[in-house]
């Protein structure tokens, strides 16, 4: 009989030893996965509330669009930039009202619009939001929206979530499949009542409808008259500006909880 005593060396490195918020195997397996939804949740819901943002207005378009690009891509990154701007200027981004901000602009925060939405706020001196996705391609965060509100996520699912339970209003300028998806995952949930009353801009009218034919959507009675007046149409920042007081955009509103529908 050998009494002498073994080592733990082997107990100690094994991966079931480790503390299971150090383990990062473990955190990313596949049991997991419902908590690294939450842990999504919780880290950018912690620091919009440190910075007292209340509600956003979420601005969706082309990462492709370029400042000097070809078309009409200077004219929509410029429009862009200035309805960033102006929107935080009279939106109550820069209003401390109590310790809230409301209408604080919210992009995905990459490249094109999303980067002219940010960088209004920014010219403005007001915080705006990133909420980045990883990609295949990875996506780096533009340099304009506010450090401690730029987020990443993994999940699109939980991206969509931020970028919906707060907003105020949609604003959506030219894009391709990403800003179809965005735009209709927040038409579909303002047609069944899933997110509260909510204006939603496109534009450039002429872009939209060689894109979607929203009239032929009603014609062939695939939507409702209701439905199809959610979509509003706008050519310039201040147009755009308009059309949301027009439809309802609430300004410097009274104290409001995300909705739980989300």
């Amino acid at each position: 009989m050998n009494d002498a005593k073994p080592s733990n060396a082997a107990n100690i490195a094994s991966p079931s030893y480790r503390l299971a918020a150090m383990d990062q195997d473990f955190l990313l397996g596949d049991s997991m996965r419902g908590v690294r939804f939450m842990l999504e949740y919780a880290k950018a819901e912690e620091n919009l509330r440190i910075w007292g943002v209340r509600s956003t207005i979420v601005v969706f378009g082309s990462a492709r669009v370029r400042e000097n690009g070809p078309g009409k891509h200077p004219f929509w990154y410029s429009e862009a930039r200035a309805f960033g701007a102006l929107a935080s200027q009279r939106g109550g981004a820069l209003t401390d009202n109590g310790g809230k901000r409301d209408n604080v602009i919210a992009t995905g925060g990459g490249p094109g619009i999303m980067e002219a939405a940010n960088r209004g706020a920014f010219d403005a001196g007001a915080p705006s939001i990133g909420f980045n996705i990883t990609l295949p391609h990875e996506q780096e965060p533009n340099a304009y929206s506010t450090p401690d509100l730029t987020f990443r996520f993994h999940y699109f699912a939980m991206r969509k979530m931020h970028l919906a339970m707060r907003a105020n209003a949609l604003v959506v300028f030219p894009g391709g499949f990403g800003t179809l998806d965005e735009l209709f995952e927040l038409l579909t949930l303002r047609q069944t009542g899933k997110a509260p009353p909510l204006p939603i801009v496109l534009f450039d009218h002429d872009y939209w409808q060689s894109v979607i034919k929203f009239d032929a959507l009603l014609a062939h009675g695939m939507v409702s008259e209701q439905d199809r007046k959610l979509v509003n149409f706008a050519e310039t920042a201040e147009d755009v500006w308009k059309t949301l007081i027009d439809n309802g955009l609430v300004v410097q509103t009274l104290e409001r909880k995300p909705d739980e529908e989300f």
